[in-house]
């Protein structure tokens, strides 16, 4: 009778941990996950709405984002200028989410690169100077699933964002000298 109660308990704790874990999935998923997902959909739902109708291109917060930042992308330092822009600590968790931004100004500048418009060295630094932004969105929620302390999230998400200030136009910087080594 010892060895079956053994069994039963060792047993009755693995579903007691599965059963558990599975609660804290659930509670994490629809105090956390759920309502990311949502602000993520508000906002690429108002940077990729066409004002203009859908039969006419170019009416959207995004495509005028792009129209304005692209040009940046001809020069050094205004690839160096884009990636501060877009770093911005109250920017950047408004352009991350779904890279919406990112994708519209890389498709512009893909266009100008293919045209000629822009020098193909500056291919690598653009595309290194429009995604400082990446994870900046995601900064709170993963916070939030390591479940770490309020005060970790009010000074985490600021130090983050304030270094990809930093980390951005040197990384930049960076594809610059690796672009114009290779052309």
């Amino acid at each position: 009778m010892g060895f079956i109660t053994r069994i039963g308990r060792s047993v009755g704790g693995v579903v007691g941990v599965i059963y558990q874990a599975g609660r804290e999935t659930i509670d994490i998923v629809l105090k956390t996950i759920l309502p990311f997902i949502a602000f993520i959909a508000v906002i690429i739902g108002v940077i990729t709405y066409d004002w203009n109708g859908p039969d006419v291109d170019g009416g959207t917060i995004g495509d005028a984002l792009a129209n304005v930042l692209a040009p940046l992308a001809g020069s050094p330092l205004g690839l160096v200028a884009l990636t501060i822009i877009v770093a911005l600590p109250f920017l950047s968790p408004v352009l991350g989410p779904g890279a919406v931004i990112a994708q519209v100004i890389g498709t512009v500048l893909g266009t100008s690169f293919a045209s000629g418009d822009i020098d193909p060295q500056y291919a690598l630094p653009a595309l290194w100077a429009i995604n400082p932004q990446v994870g900046c969105d995601f900064i709170p929620v993963g916070l939030a699933l390591g479940e770490a302390e309020p005060e970790t999230v009010e000074l985490g998400v600021p130090a983050v964002l304030f270094s990809r200030v930093i980390t951005g136009p040197a990384a930049t910087i960076f594809a610059l000298f690796v672009g114009l080594s290779v052309y």
